[in-house]
């Protein structure tokens, strides 16, 4: 057909009026890591997991700096405290009040809290949750009797100890009440001044009965029994005097040539340390700050773990590289030998070590190496599955024809396009050690207390037990743990997703 004889009507012009003129259509490349990364962010939970990672990473740097306490900080009284700080729990919106349920408490037990209360100006008894009556017969006559289900803040529960100290410190201690006007010692209390019953340090006022029964007087206060014997005073008192005192209370006694006197924790606490006690998430069994040493157990997971998958990553690329690459027998004789060491059972591997080579390496260094010893065979594995499935590609073939060495084609043209797929393995080896790092310090097969004061796996096996008491204990430590994992594998599995789209929602 001659198109020269084909009329110029029989032609449309598109975009009459218009210039019609062609640009060319002028796009920037896309590289392959920004194409993986545009993937990455439709992934929706493996972006949340991201964010989630960083937060308990920033949260393992920075807890343990911005805690005023060190994992060597060990309260002997407030062990197994739930979380507390004072500036939060006056706002009174039941957070971080230090408070803890008591059930089927009596009259004497309630009373009891309120006396604690009016001593130390710290009233326990942050609020009564339920009240029950319950009326039963004896020879005919009713009796009733009345529990109470309480919310107490149990550091203001503690209340008054007795504590035996030096003359010298009950010295200090008088002079930092006179500077701060702070009360910590108070009138001391014998047993005889409370009927003969068990001595127990909160009960300061007199009783009726072994139960602790409070008396009254004729206003209906609690009548105190603070000892007045000045021969068995323990040392001068010149200080911060409760109210009703004039002078007449002791405040000590001797006792195996120093000093018993009461003192209200809470107070005795500050002097101490300089400040209240300030929890975020309690304490646990050891009386350790449990914020502070989460994230000091987590600081030394996360870096094991990554020390542990770089360190597979480096040995199981270059082991699977030459496997994959060479294959035949040189394929045949290596993988022999990775099948020999993935034989030995690695729980069997790291308790020999810990029995045996931690005498001369450490502890850390005992179980990294039984980390190491198998550990680069699943990278390897992957490695020489990468290397088989692009070694023969034509840009190998070409790079091959102008001249190219081995190392060159390993590392400069097979190695880069498995990249993607190392890098997403390793990113899903780090929760699997961390698990097993955690699970051998909570079984007590390994004890990281002596290299970095505690670890996750310790602070669990701790908790459980005090599951009962203290359960924030054990809830804590394995809610980080539990966190790490998942958001780990999500965001494992949205890498692999990312880099290999083919593969999605399928295991390498």
């Amino acid at each position: 057909m001659n198109h020269e004889n084909i009329p110029r009507e029989k032609f449309t012009v598109i975009g009459i009026g218009k210039q019609e003129v062609t640009e060319a259509l002028s796009v920037g490349g896309r590289g392959y890591f920004f194409d993986a990364l545009s993937r990455f962010r439709k992934n929706k939970s493996s972006v949340i997991a991201a964010y989630i990672i960083l937060f308990l990473v920033l949260y393992a740097i920075l807890a343990p700096m911005l805690s005023p306490y060190k994992i060597t900080d060990k309260d002997t009284v407030y062990t197994g405290y739930p979380p507390y700080i004072e500036a939060v729990s006056r706002l009174g919106i039941g957070l971080f009040d230090g408070g803890t349920v008591r059930t089927g408490q009596n009259e004497t037990q309630l009373a009891a809290l309120r006396a604690m209360g009016e001593e130390t100006g710290m009233d326990p008894v942050i609020r009564i949750m339920d009240e029950e009556e319950t009326v039963t017969k004896f020879r005919g006559e009713e009796k009733r009797t009345v529990t109470y289900k309480l919310r107490v803040n149990k550091y203001f529960e503690t209340g008054v100890v007795f504590r035996v100290m030096s003359e010298t410190e009950f010295q200090k201690i008088q002079e930092y009440q006179n500077r701060t006007g702070l009360q910590i010692i108070y009138p001391y209390v014998k047993k005889e001044d409370i009927g003969g019953i068990t001595a127990a340090p909160n009960i300061w006022y007199k009783v009726s009965d072994s139960k602790g029964t409070p008396l009254y007087d004729s206003d209906d206060r609690l009548i105190p029994a603070y000892s007045t014997d000045k021969s068995s005073e323990g040392a001068p008192y010149d200080s911060l005097r409760i109210d009703g005192d004039d002078g007449n209370y002791i405040y000590s006694i001797k006792k195996a040539g120093a000093l018993e006197c009461r003192v209200c924790y809470y107070n005795y606490y500050i002097y101490a340390n300089g400040h209240a006690p300030m929890f975020a998430l309690g304490t646990n069994s050891l009386g350790q700050d449990l914020f502070s040493a989460i994230g000091l157990g987590a600081r030394f997971s996360l870096t094991f773990a990554l020390i542990v998958s770089a360190i597979n990553l480096t040995v199981g690329m270059i082991y699977g590289a030459i496997q994959g690459y060479y294959g035949g027998n040189t394929d045949l004789v290596l993988d022999r030998i990775a099948d020999i060491l993935s034989g030995m059972p690695f729980i069997v591997v790291a308790t020999l070590f810990q029995l045996h080579l931690a005498k001369n390496v450490g502890v850390v260094g005992s179980f990294l190496f039984a980390f190491v010893l198998t550990g680069w065979i699943g990278m390897a594995a992957l490695t020489r599955k990468q290397f088989y499935r692009f070694k023969g590609q034509e840009f190998v073939l070409a790079a091959r024809t102008l001249g190219a060495s081995d190392g060159r084609l390993i590392w400069r043209h097979v190695f880069p396009n498995s990249l993607g797929t190392l890098v997403t393995s390793c990113a899903l080896i780090i929760p699997s050690v961390i698990s097993s790092e955690t699970t051998f310090s909570y079984l007590g097969i390994i004890n990281l207390s002596d290299f970095v004061g505690t670890s996750l796996g310790t602070l669990m096996s701790q908790g459980q037990t005090s599951m009962t008491a203290a359960p924030h204990a054990m809830l804590f430590p394995a809610l980080y743990f539990s966190l790490l994992l998942i958001s780990f594998n999500l965001f494992g599995n949205g890498l692999r997703d990312a880099f290999n789209p083919r593969a999605r929602g399928v295991e390498e």
